[in-house]
């Protein structure tokens, strides 16, 4: 975590205040001890207790913030209610949630800095930012790959896929670490100098299983339908309604030439063999359907 709050702006004395939580995750350890590699006292706030954490950094006046940047607003809007001097805080490294560029527009007009970090609690840093909204840069000690997912096979260049990490820490190593998030590779170096590969950042969640008619479909079978016709290029199930009765449509790119009667016919009865339900075939032109990692998509609405 070190190389992150150094990305962030964090500098050997300044004093952050961590609204990591310190129980039941190691959040809140692992960027207290990054802290202290740069030589950063950290108050060890942890989440919650809204007025005391304003009081504190009232009081403390840290230079900055590391938690979640939903949290940071929280603070930031209950310091203003209470009159409270909270212009210490510069800089904010977050991560734990999503950053929207609305949020960040309306942290950065409050006088705050802030990047974020992608990790896991299994694996540690994964990426940081060093430029905003100019991707996350990998950490040297980790290998990453992008997986179609449902399956170990990698996806094309500047295609979304799932975030599989291999790390070969000798005290706990891990061997292509399946993260369940979505994301895509950027290409090109960094604006701000290093030439680490970057991803995009978060962009969805890979685990698209989802049940039809009473039974579970996995992106490992609809991956398997597709892999048992090579004319079909990208794919997605896409799940709806017809009344009260669930229907599933196979969406495939599949060039004009190659299509039929026969190849719809044949993909419909591998999704009777391989999902054990009926669904329709529908081709569509390669290159149309959308770059967002997804293999099954779930219209029906909740309504």
């Amino acid at each position: 975590m070190a190389r992150a709050l150094w990305a962030a702006g964090f500098r050997r004395g300044d004093i952050i205040h961590n609204c990591f939580s310190y129980h039941f995750t190691p959040a809140g350890m692992m960027l207290e001890t990054g802290a202290h590699e740069i030589g950063c006292p950290v108050v060890p706030a942890g989440v919650g207790n809204t007025e005391q954490q304003v009081r504190s950094i009232a009081d403390i006046r840290p230079a900055g913030y590391v938690g979640t940047p939903s949290f940071l607003k929280i603070i930031l809007d209950k310091g203003a209610e209470m009159g409270a001097d909270l212009s210490s805080l510069r800089r904010a490294l977050v991560s734990g949630e999503a950053l929207p560029g609305a949020l960040r527009a309306e942290l950065s007009g409050r006088g705050l800095s802030v990047r974020q970090c992608y990790a896991t609690a299994d694996l540690g840093l994964i990426a940081y930012e060093t430029v905003p909204d100019a991707g996350l840069i990998l950490d040297e000690w980790v290998i990453v790959e992008i997986l179609r997912p449902g399956t170990g096979d990698p996806v094309g260049p500047g295609e979304v896929g799932e975030v599989v990490v291999t790390t070969l820490n000798p005290d706990y190593p891990l061997i292509r670490f399946a993260t369940g998030d979505l994301s895509m590779m950027l290409p090109g170096t960094s604006p701000c100098g290093r030439t680490a590969p970057r991803l995009k950042g978060w962009m969805g969640r890979a685990d698209q299983t989802t049940k039809v008619r009473g039974m579970f479909v996995h992106p490992g079978q609809v991956a398997e339908i597709a892999r048992r016709h090579p004319a079909v290029g990208r794919y997605r199930l896409v799940v709806g309604r017809d009344g009260s009765n669930d229907r599933m449509e196979f969406r495939a790119e599949v060039a004009p030439a190659a299509r039929g009667p026969d190849l719809a016919l044949d993909i419909a009865a591998t999704i009777q063999a391989v999902a054990k339900l009926r669904g329709e075939v529908a081709f569509v032109d390669p290159g149309s359907l959308p770059n967002d990692g997804k293999v099954i998509e779930d219209a029906r609405s909740l309504g």
